[in-house]
């Protein structure tokens, strides 16, 4: 029987067909609303898992590098757990953000112009005796608890295979789980559709050149995508299993969120976005027609990974930014 400590912090989100994107898609899509976890994100799947194992193992203090997501699912498992947090987060990270974590009773630093930065000097920090670094997306426990998604698609489809899966890639910890959940499961053969936008496409810049990347810049408005270097055991992945590497630009992504919002009635922020481009700007079709991607047998699963950086506001921020009317 699961003692307290054992509960996890994540819920088993809903699995939702979606008229909308089927019909676009001309096949049957369903959405896993990873949205609607505490603190808005599939993040708390990872890192509630290793915050618990680590907890367990003695850690005094957690230390999070964090353009948001990663941050708030931190601060949430702290707070379940009464250990304290310290969340580095690089200077483009939203006011709101911030608040948010303080809410959450975290500590927060603002360091760095970009999230690499940031994670420098949360290593740093964390070479005080009893303190334990989180990475937002690089640690087996981390792949772990994402791989948790993957067990709760195999609970509700039953005996029902996947045609296929659509992510959106930051820094990979969420394509690296997911990869391990489909091979525990025995769907190893199931096609990954891995959506990353332009100036935050790190793994579509390392399967391009057959070795890990560094972009010089994030330079798309898809920030929570914005590590520079995708981690090594999600290009591995991609190298050795079904996955399948597509990057669309930030009107893309945008127009997904607003058309999503149109939909389904609800606001996701621009990275995840991007998984959605997937249907809305017709990829899943051109993926078949170039003969990249077979005629799915199962549904098509859109995980829609949610995300905290966005609100009304900001949405039409974003649009000025990019022109869009």
């Amino acid at each position: 029987m699961d003692t307290q400590d054992d509960i996890p912090f994540h819920i088993v989100s809903p699995l939702k067909d979606s008229l909308a994107l089927s019909k676009l898609a001309g096949t049957q899509v369903l959405m896993k609303l990873e949205n609607i976890q505490p603190v808005g994100s599939f993040k708390i799947r990872g890192i509630g898992h290793f915050c618990q194992k680590s907890a367990k193992a003695g850690c005094k203090r957690f230390v999070c590098s964090s353009g948001g997501n990663a941050g708030l699912a931190a601060s949430y498992a702290c707070s379940k757990l009464g250990t304290p947090a310290t969340i580095v987060v690089p200077e483009t990270t939203p006011s709101k953000i911030v608040h948010k974590l303080q809410e959450l009773g975290a500590e927060v630093i603002v360091n760095g112009k970009v999230w690499d930065d940031a994670d420098t000097y949360a290593r740093h920090l964390t070479e005080a005796p009893g303190s334990v670094y989180i990475s937002p997306f690089n640690h087996p426990l981390l792949w772990e608890g994402h791989s948790s998604l993957v067990f709760e698609l195999k609970s509700s489809l039953g005996n029902q295979k996947p045609g296929a899966l659509v992510v959106a890639v930051g820094g990979g910890g969420l394509l690296a789980g997911l990869v391990e959940g489909l091979v525990k499961v025995g769907w190893s053969d199931v096609p990954i559709i891995a959506m990353e936008t332009m100036g935050a496409h790190c793994l579509n810049a390392a399967l391009q050149a057959g070795k890990p990347v560094t972009l010089p810049d994030i330079t798309s408005i898809a920030k929570c995508l914005g590590a520079k270097t995708v981690c090594d055991r999600a290009l591995e992945y991609a190298r050795k299993y079904n996955v399948i590497s597509v990057t669309v630009d930030d009107r893309e992504a945008l127009q997904a969120v607003e058309m999503f919002l149109e939909d389904e009635l609800m606001l996701v922020e621009a990275s995840c976005g991007a998984a959605l481009a997937a249907v809305y700007s017709g990829h899943i079709q051109r993926l078949q027609k170039e003969g990249k991607l077979g005629p799915l047998v199962g549904p098509l699963i859109m995980i829609v990974c949610g995300g905290s950086a966005i609100s009304l506001s900001e949405l039409q921020n974003f649009k000025s930014q990019l022109g869009i009317l």
